[in-house]
């Protein structure tokens, strides 16, 4: 069996795909990855399809080592790199794809400006999906690889024996992290707040909280006011929403968020954003500016579009460039000697 040997699980990595839709009825969530747009990315390197599941990787690791024939992998990562190890040791920068042989072990160090990043494999994993998806939802115990975050010991096998015979690839240009305020339109029960509270959320920032998770982003900064108390008949839930239980601080809720909850929701961050909401981490700083729908959705439509023409203006890699080799290379041996110059200067 072709696979990926787990060495050293990270701190939390994941099988994630783009998400298990048309079963939230059934109070599934939606799941998928943080931020799809640099799984897709990532998927683009290795000649994938877009919606092909990786690796979500949340602040470092994982270590892994290669028994397949070969295998091509990819990370999409704003500042983490890839670290090749072996006789050759190297390392291979984010937005490029690298061709590895059997026995070779890689780690992802860091994942850089983002909470996330993603390694993408060409072909993908060879596992069961669960309505429809590879997601995992650690929570409920299912999806990716046996329904939890990886362990070291594991093995995940991969649908390919070996890389194609085809040229690594890289970007053309690589993405931004963006900065900037949320774009949010105003919630459904944006009316069951007082009146100065969408205001408050516009113009205040807030602080991304120690106890948020792939669920929700609890955010931590000035209250938000309720008119008439914060229980309401339970509705349903997007991805991006912003609901404000009894503490009055507000929670955007993002990839496993729930289907239904009872608390009102002040607005819901437009779907340009929810990859930068999922890059967030503990103590990173959140501020919103309000949009209206029909700006929400010209947003959604061009960043989509600026997207997949990045993933389709790939170039060949070429020679790999390694700054940590480079440095540590005498590339003087002595002391050069010489003549001064005829003005009696520095030697030539």
């Amino acid at each position: 069996m072709s696979a990926l040997l787990v060495r050293q699980a990270g701190v939390h990595t994941t099988v994630q795909d783009r998400g298990r839709f048309g079963f939230q009825a059934q109070g599934v969530p939606v799941s998928g990855a943080l931020d799809p747009e640099m799984l897709r990315l990532a998927n683009a390197l290795v000649g994938n399809g877009p919606y092909e599941a990786g690796l979500e990787i949340i602040h470092a690791g994982p270590a892994l080592e290669v028994e397949a024939e070969s295998a091509r992998v990819a990370l999409a990562a704003f500042g983490g790199s890839l670290q090749v190890e072996g006789e050759r040791a190297r390392t291979i920068p984010p937005w490029r794809s690298v061709t590895l042989k059997r026995g070779q072990r890689i780690f992802v160090k860091g994942t850089g400006q983002s909470v996330c990043a993603y390694l993408a494999i060409e072909g993908g994993f060879d596992l069961p999906t669960v309505l429809g998806s590879l997601s995992t939802y650690v929570r409920g115990h299912f999806g990716g690889f046996e329904g939890r975050a990886l362990k070291s010991g594991d093995r995940i096998p991969l649908k390919r024996a070996g890389a194609s015979d085809r040229a690594d690839m890289c970007l053309s240009s690589a993405p931004k992290n963006e900065s900037g305020p949320l774009r949010v339109v105003p919630g459904p029960q944006a009316d069951l707040f007082a009146p100065e509270a969408f205001e408050i959320l516009c113009s205040s920032t807030y602080t991304v909280g120690r106890n948020s998770d792939r669920m929700g982003l609890r955010l931590e900064g000035p209250e938000l006011p309720h008119l008439r108390g914060h229980d309401i008949v339970s509705d349903g839930i997007v991805t991006g929403a912003i609901q404000v239980p009894g503490d009055r601080r507000p929670v955007l809720l993002i990839a496993d968020r729930q289907t239904a909850g009872g608390y009102p929701k002040i607005g819901a961050v437009a779907t340009c954003d929810l990859p930068r909401a999922g890059r967030l981490g503990p103590g990173d700083k959140v501020r919103f500016a309000a949009v209206t729908v029909a700006e929400a959705q010209i947003l959604a439509r061009r960043r989509s579009g600026e997207i997949e023409a990045l993933a389709s203006n790939l170039k060949a890699a070429g020679g790999e460039f390694d700054p940590a080799r480079l440095y540590d290379t005498n590339l003087v041996s002595g002391v050069v000697a010489g003549e001064p110059d005829e003005e009696g200067g520095q030697a030539r």
